[in-house]
């Protein structure tokens, strides 16, 4: 039986969807890579080298990676990672440093990292086999905050931190508002409190140095509703289904199916905030609530005490 032919993009049959999105949802990487794949010639439709990510493929089409076939989308998953200083957010690294997957337990799926932490960054990193959730959730778009702490050198002037709330601008880069706040001064250090929406290169640190402060230790607390919890340094700790379910909604289904599961939960999710005061949690009206019915905090938890854990092996 023949294959369903690709298409250009336009109308869509019942299940096409973009040849770049169906690599990306197969775990082989994220979209952006899935692009630049297809852009030096290593993907084949039906038997043909293809060089235009904007194809628009159906459930049937064969398609080749580097000539292997490409596998099935695998059910979303979710991690919760501590990232630990001293390792890279990275595969591979030419000068042979550590990275996150020198010290993953190896008995995991393939994961991407939504989001980077840089060598000297630690905390909460989330890592998932799914390259288009991936991609989703590393949107400014989606309006979730980034919450770090940070220990900075200097006496800080809460003022300068009030500041930092309309933007701010860096060596020609303008940084997004910010909400900064002074947890305690001691001494010639303190530690600060700030969230963001965009997560900018080395942002954290390239504004607390702009202001006199720089930053001797920072630790990503929450990406979104997700929070480091009380992880441990190097502990991985899957989100259960019903997490994904009610944060993304997404979970114990296929990915096929999450569109139309995300579709369905976004309109009970809009009935039940009808009428409700606004969010005082930091994020955009409409997003996701935090998952667990605790304070916000450094000390808060993830998921939950069902959650799996696991330590590097």
């Amino acid at each position: 039986m023949p294959s369903s032919p690709p298409r250009a993009e336009g109308a869509r049959p019942d299940g096409a969807e973009r040849i770049a999105k169906r690599i990306a949802r197969a775990g082989l990487c994220s979209r952006r890579e899935a692009e630049a794949w297809i852009t030096a010639g290593r993907v084949m439709v039906d038997g043909e080298k293809i060089t235009s990510p904007a194809l628009v493929v159906g459930p049937a089409t064969r398609i080749l990676v580097d000539g292997k076939p490409l596998p099935a989308a695998e059910q979303t998953r979710l991690f919760r990672y501590h990232k630990p200083r001293g390792l890279l957010t990275t595969a591979r690294d030419p000068e042979g440093r550590e990275t996150i997957y020198d010290k993953l337990p190896k008995d995991l799926p393939r994961l991407m990292p939504i989001g980077r932490l840089d060598l000297t960054s630690e905390g909460l990193l989330l890592l998932t086999n799914d390259g288009e959730l991936k991609r989703k959730l590393e949107l400014p778009a989606t309006g979730w905050l980034r919450r770090y702490r940070a220990r900075v050198n200097g006496r800080v002037d809460p003022a300068k931190l009030a500041g930092l709330a309309k933007g701010v601008t860096v060596e020609g880069i303008d940084y997004g508002p910010i909400r900064a706040s002074l947890d305690r001064q001691q001494g010639d250090n303190a530690w600060l409190t700030l969230s963001f929406a965009e997560g900018k290169n080395r942002e954290i640190r390239r504004v607390c140095e702009h202001l006199g402060y720089p930053v001797s230790r920072l630790i990503r607390i929450a990406y979104g509703p997700f929070q480091l919890g009380h992880l441990d340094k190097g502990e991985v700790e899957e989100v259960q289904p019903k997490v994904m379910r009610e944060q993304l909604g997404i979970g114990a289904k296929s990915p096929d199916q999450s569109g139309r599961a995300r579709a369905k939960e976004h309109s009970r999710d809009s009935g039940r905030e009808h009428g409700r005061p606004k969010r005082a949690d930091g994020q955009k009206p409409g997003a996701p609530k935090p998952h667990a019915a605790r304070p916000h905090g450094p000390r808060s938890h993830g998921p939950g005490p069902h959650a799996n854990r696991r330590r590097p092996s």
